[in-house]
């Protein structure tokens, strides 16, 4: 059994790190830290483990070492702290944004200020199986890409590696209240949030950078926050190729989605999910991509969407730790998600 700890476990992404590692029949959970719960059971920020677990949060300074830390600390204090969290572990899975971007130009364009770490960029393997899987195998040090990232990434990215893709995307993102973490403020308020849809990034969303990095397509981001909990969906407007057909668009999913264990086509001509929705991939690992051609064959409409706390954060970093160690995939992570939901 692998011992892993969690820091920063008391947020949406630390509670669902808890959730699938306690599942996990590999692992086991040594530690989980939080600031303000230290010394209080893990049940009392995340109720839905009551009875599963009696772990105790305790003070990210008493950390010690361990064969995996996961870290879901606040963005800019982890890079700040990197140093330090690579002598707990061999293995480090960061779940923030301060390494997920190669070039720290990059990161202080989209981040707005310098990174601390830059000798380390290029040290991480993102954390994402279907793309990097092979890194992923000998990596110790994964940085786990955003969530509405990831899904925009997955749709992409086939159409992009087959050339099948003229320009940019233009990258609509839509994502529930948790994305923002338990500390956002006054914006996810019941009396703010409930009945909106907020556009909080008009241009330039700081994973649109992350999407041009993975899938080589220059590409432009906005990003609205509508009346859901959990899940991301992203609509992606791409000029194709001339000539490019629906049977070249199904042929550069299924080459690269076949043998994948968390990506599913989904791009049919009727029911009620013939296009990617998050409403039934709550609580799962699964990424829906799908796409819809115009009628004069020069645009697609690209489609991905998931849950943002699990393939877009937890399942991910848990995924790629079952690769890491020869694991199968799903280790952890079969749970499929709820319909009716």
């Amino acid at each position: 059994m692998l011992k892993v700890a969690v820091a920063g476990a008391s947020g949406y992404i630390g509670g669902e790190l808890l959730r699938l590692l306690l599942g996990h029949p590999e692992v086991e959970v040594a530690a989980a830290t939080s600031h303000r719960y230290a010394g209080r059971r893990v049940d009392t920020a995340h109720p839905n483990l009551r009875s599963v677990t009696d772990l105790t949060f305790i003070s990210p300074d008493d950390l010690g070492t361990y064969d995996v830390l996961f870290l879901a600390t606040p963005h800019g204090e982890t890079m700040d702290r990197m140093g330090e969290f690579l002598t707990m572990a061999p293995h480090v899975i960061d779940l923030t944004g301060d390494f997920r971007l190669k070039d720290p130009a990059q990161y202080a364009a989209y981040y707005g200020g310098r990174h601390s770490a830059p000798q380390l960029l290029d040290t991480f393997t993102a954390g994402l199986p279907e793309l990097y899987r092979k890194e992923l195998r000998e990596s110790d040090r994964v940085t786990v890409p955003g969530c509405m990232a990831t899904a925009a990434i997955l749709a992409l990215y086939p159409l992009a590696d087959a050339g099948l893709v003229s320009g940019e995307a233009a990258v609509d993102a839509r994502t529930g209240s948790s994305g923002s973490g338990i500390s956002a403020g006054t914006a996810n308020l019941h009396a703010e949030r409930s009945g909106a849809m907020r556009v909080f990034a008009p241009t330039r969303h700081r994973h649109e950078a992350e999407i041009t990095q993975a899938t080589g397509l220059p590409a432009r981001m906005n990003a609205t926050g509508i009346e859901a909990v959990r899940g991301v969906q992203v609509l992606a407007r791409v000029q194709l190729r001339e000539g490019t057909s629906e049977k070249d668009l199904r042929a550069a999913y299924r080459e690269h989605y076949a043998d994948e264990p968390f990506v599913r086509v989904v791009a049919q001509k009727r029911g009620l999910y013939r296009l990617p929705e998050p409403k039934i991939l709550t609580g799962s690992n699964f990424c829906d991509v799908g796409f819809a051609l115009a009628e004069d064959q020069r645009e697609a409409l690209v489609v991905g969407a998931l849950d943002n706390l699990v393939k877009g954060g937890a399942g991910n970093a848990v995924q790629s730790m079952n690769v890491r160690y020869g694991w199968p995939e799903r280790t952890g992570l079969t749970f499929t998600g709820l319909h009716p939901n």
